[in-house]
């Protein structure tokens, strides 16, 4: 089929072959791996007889059932109602041959008005709410300033969570499912030497994911935008590594993260040989020039590599500076061994002198402090 036929989806001819086998199955689902729009779905129930379930409908079922945070319920609750309102008429067939009379309404379109309206002052409800969850983020993400923060993204079920609790010693949630995690994470991670990064956890991404959920899931995904860099976990062992990896791409597109730095990090690399290995690094190589590392979150020692690439960029955002710095000024003190990579202390007197490395933005906050000097050396 060249193109969705406007009234089932599929041609009548087909349409009507799927009434035949629901028949013969004694089926009571139909799901579709496409989005029906609801005209297609109202006419399909009609003419099959049993529910019908398009992909955005079941992807946002199983969200519902994997959200544990307040957030997440009402970032899927949201993408739910919003998903239902149009379709609400499906709803209510059941009611559609009792008519009014004569400037009257029937009872089923009395009640479809009334839950159309509930719909609607939820929604309100739930984006203001979700609105001010946004802003407590940006206030969270504004005490970040300093830290070198990364975020991790990609295909569902590609060990995310598994590999943040690898790197961070937490107990993080993580399970061998679709959408296991539904909430950002962020956890504080020892990329030794002295330097630290902060990494995000995100929702992870699937083929044709509903504009709904990717709207109602935007506050959560700006972890994403405000990161130094992003690293794209992809899943070694899968088959269909390519196809996901051009999935989260589409969507860092749709996000606009697609020009942001990124890391690809495949893991999982315990599950496949040598020989696979080798073959996948060579294949990246051709369809990527993006750094990659080869990773198993259940083999610590495999780390260091992902450590010593953030490391690199680090240290890339760094400038080498010797900070003079009054001793009665323990802030500034503390802000620069927090923030920085401290090499060398002199106490001289009422002064403190720091040979460090410190991220370049911080450059200019110390210079526009009182009676610090600050000396960039090469």
């Amino acid at each position: 089929m060249h193109s969705p036929h406007a009234r089932f989806y599929l041609g009548e001819g087909k349409a009507k072959e799927l009434k035949a086998l629901v028949e013969e199955a004694e089926a009571d689902l139909v799901v579709f791996d496409e989005e029906l729009s609801p005209a297609q779905g109202k006419n399909l129930e009609q003419l099959i007889d049993v529910r019908v379930m398009d992909r955005s409908e079941l992807i946002l079922d199983i969200f519902g059932t994997r959200a544990r945070s307040r957030e997440a319920r009402m970032q899927v609750e949201l993408a739910q109602l919003q998903y239902l309102l149009p379709r609400l008429s499906r709803m209510w067939k059941h009611l559609s041959r009792i008519r009014g009379g004569i400037g009257l309404r029937g009872p089923g379109e009395t009640q479809l008005e009334t839950d159309r309206r509930l719909i609607g002052t939820r929604i309100g409800e739930l984006r203001r709410k979700l609105k001010a969850v946004a802003k407590a983020r940006a206030v969270q993400r504004q005490g970040r300033e300093g830290s070198f923060r990364v975020s991790l993204v990609g295909y569902t079920n590609a060990g995310k969570s598994s590999l943040l609790r690898a790197l961070s010693g937490s107990d993080i949630f993580v399970e061998d499912r679709l959408f296991a995690t539904l909430d950002s994470a962020t956890r504080s991670v020892s990329l030794g030497s002295g330097l630290e990064a902060l990494i995000t956890d995100t929702v992870g991404f699937i083929r044709k994911l509903p504009h709904h959920l990717v709207a109602s899931f935007r506050s959560t995904l700006e972890e994403a935008q405000e990161a130094d860099v992003l690293l794209h976990v992809i899943d070694a062992s899968h088959s269909d590594w390519e196809e996901q990896r051009a999935v989260v791409l589409e969507v860092l597109h749709d996000l606009d993260l697609d020009k942001r730095e990124k890391i690809l990090v495949f893991n999982k690399v315990d599950r496949i040989t040598h020989q696979e290995e080798d073959a996948l690094s060579v294949r990246i190589r051709s369809l990527d020039p993006t750094p990659a590392v080869f990773v198993s979150a259940h083999d610590p020692d495999t780390l260091e590599a992902l450590c010593e690439t953030l490391r690199a960029r680090v240290r890339g955002r760094m400038a080498s500076v010797i900070v003079t710095i009054p001793v009665s000024d323990g802030e500034t003190i503390a802000t620069v061994y927090r923030e920085g990579e401290v090499r060398h202390r002199t106490d001289e007197g009422m002064e403190v002198l720091l040979t460090a490395r410190v991220p370049k933005r911080l450059v200019g906050r110390l210079s526009g402090r009182s009676g610090i000097v600050v000396e960039e050396v090469t």
